[in-house]
Parts: structure tokens; sequence; C-alpha cells
């Protein structure tokens, strides 16, 4: 196994019908199709160097069940990068099926706000290093269910409450800007890095070129994931290869 880098580079891949997709703010009627294989995207981020990928079932988070396991098996059977799923993970039973599948780590969203308690188990039974902690925000409210509804709580309470519990890393998502291409909210993620010293951040939503990733990384956070911007070509694989080296 090769040496992982302290800032995570992580491509997304999201899911639906078994298909390559991207959504703008997490709207599915605003889906695009990149590509009908998923494993020949993850062969290709492999083969540029990257090393993580962010994986995420959108037919799973609508019908609040996992779906696409063969996906998973494929990918992590075929390439040596360190996946994190999401979408639709809701049991026991679902986190050891998705970690026998290849999953190096899940990202608990939507049942975080719904089930603190059963993610709050998920740390102490499977270890901090193996929970991500999915805080999808928009206007420091949290979104949940694909986005769809908002809850009533806000981004650095629901953090905390999670850091408290010894959580090690948080994607934190602004969905106002994500799939949209309009550049990362520098400023938010600064201020979470400065909170939550204990917290791996890592950066979601709206990376448009070269600059946000350094940026991202300049503000001390653990990681960017990028999506679109790839599939556009904003970002070019030989560019990130540079950064990951």
């Amino acid at each position: 196994m090769k040496k992982r880098d302290n800032f995570r580079i992580i491509p997304a891949i999201d899911i639906i019908d078994g298909k390559c997709v991207r959504l703008e703010k997490g709207d599915y009627l605003s889906k695009t199709e990149y590509s009908a294989s998923p494993l020949d995207i993850a062969k290709r981020y492999a083969d540029h160097g990257i090393q993580y990928l962010h994986l995420v079932d959108l037919d799973g988070a609508k019908s609040g069940a996992f779906k696409h396991f063969d996906i998973l098996e494929d990918i992590a059977g075929k390439t040596d990068l360190q996946i994190d799923v999401g979408g639709g993970l809701k049991t026991d039973a679902d986190l050891k099926r998705v970690f026998n599948a290849g999953a190096d780590q899940i990202t608990a969203g939507s049942i975080a706000v719904h089930r603190p308690e059963k993610v709050i188990s998920w740390i102490n039974d499977f270890g901090r290093n193996k929970i991500i902690l999915g805080a999808d925000f928009k206007n420091d409210k949290i979104a949940i269910n694909a986005w769809h509804d908002e809850a009533d709580e806000n981004l650095d309470e629901f953090i905390a409450k999670f850091a408290r519990e010894g959580i090690a890393y948080c994607i934190a998502t602004d969905i106002a800007v994500d799939g949209m291409l309009t550049g990362i909210s520098v400023e938010k993620y600064e201020k979470l890095v400065e909170k939550f010293t204990n917290v791996s951040l890592i950066v979601s939503g709206g990376v448009l070129s070269i600059k946000d990733v350094i940026k991202a990384k300049e503000t001390g956070c653990g990681g960017i994931i990028i999506g679109k911007a790839i599939y556009e070509k904003k970002i070019s694989l030989k560019e990130l290869e540079k950064i990951i080296v």
C-alpha cells in the first residue's frame, strides 16, 4: 500500500442508475451524465496518482438504502483507491457490508441528524477513523434527505456535537454552490478549521479551478472533494498530480 498524503485530493463519483452523474445544488432534475462506467473513471484517477475516492450512491440517498455494492466491489478490487462511501447507510449491517465490499470509510449525513446516537455508536464500534461526518449546509443550516429538507440545527453546533464524541473527519458541503463551479467558500472553511482543531475538515462544493485546491490546502483543511470541475475540464488530472507529488 502506498503512503497516503496528509492533504486529501478526493474526486467524487456520484452514481444514479449505475452511471457517473453530477447534480447542481443537489437537484436530481439537474442531472448531467458523464460516464456509463464508474470503474473506468476510478481507474483513470488512480492512474494519475489519485489516492482517494468519494463514492456516493444517489439512488441510495434518495431511497434510503445503499444499492450499488457491485460498483463499490469492482472499484475496490481493481484499484488501490481509498474509498469512502455514502448514500442510504442506516444500520450496522449496512456498514459491515460496505466495509466487506471494500470501503475504507463511510460518510454519515442525514442519519447523523435523525439518529445521532447511532452514528456515535458507529464511532465507538467501528473506530473514529472509519466514520466521516457529512455536514451538508446552506446558509449555516444543515440540509438532509438528499438536500431536500433543512434540519433545525446549525453547522457549527452539528459538528461540535460529534467532535465531542471523537469524530475525526468531516466533509462540510456548501450546497448553495455545489456543482455550480463558482469557487469554494474560503472564509467559512477558515473559521471551521480554527474552531475544530481536532477534526480534519474536508472542503466540498463550488470547486472551480486548481486555485481552489491550493486555497483549501492553505486554510489547513484536511482535503477537498472535486467533482464537476474535473468532468468539465476546469481542473486537469495533470494539475492535481503536481499537488499530490
